[in-house]
């Protein structure tokens, strides 16, 4: 059974902390980026998230938002989490990050869109 409680790090070297998902599937957590289109200081951002039936599945899926301290925008994260044959935990993950633009004209370039794939650091 794959647990979303703990410390995750993906490709980059991104940091993601999960709390205590409870019974209703809903935690929150934090987010420590290692990359970002800005040179503000980089701020641990708050996560909210939900994981499907979290006592029902070996492998949930799950969906989780990240509200940047540090620049005007938001993303999005929707993933599924998977264990292999040796116990190791992964989170394959999809995201889209919307930053805040002047004027709806620029809509087009507001979106972005990538994946990652963390790993349990603990």
């Amino acid at each position: 059974q794959c647990d979303l409680k703990g410390l995750w790090r993906n490709e980059l070297g991104s940091n993601m902390t999960i709390l205590a998902t409870n019974t209703a599937g809903t935690f929150s957590g934090s987010y420590h980026t290692a990359v970002a289109a800005t040179n503000k200081q980089i701020l641990a951002s708050p996560l909210q998230g939900v994981q499907q039936h979290p006592s029902a599945k070996r492998n949930p899926t799950f969906g989780f938002t990240v509200q940047w301290q540090f620049s005007d925008s938001t993303t999005a994260f929707v993933g599924q989490c998977f264990v292999d044959h040796r116990g190791k935990e992964t989170l394959e993950t999809m995201w889209l990050l919307r930053e805040e633009v002047l004027s709806h004209k620029d809509t087009w370039k507001a979106t972005r869109v990538g994946t990652s794939i963390f790993t349990r650091v603990k």
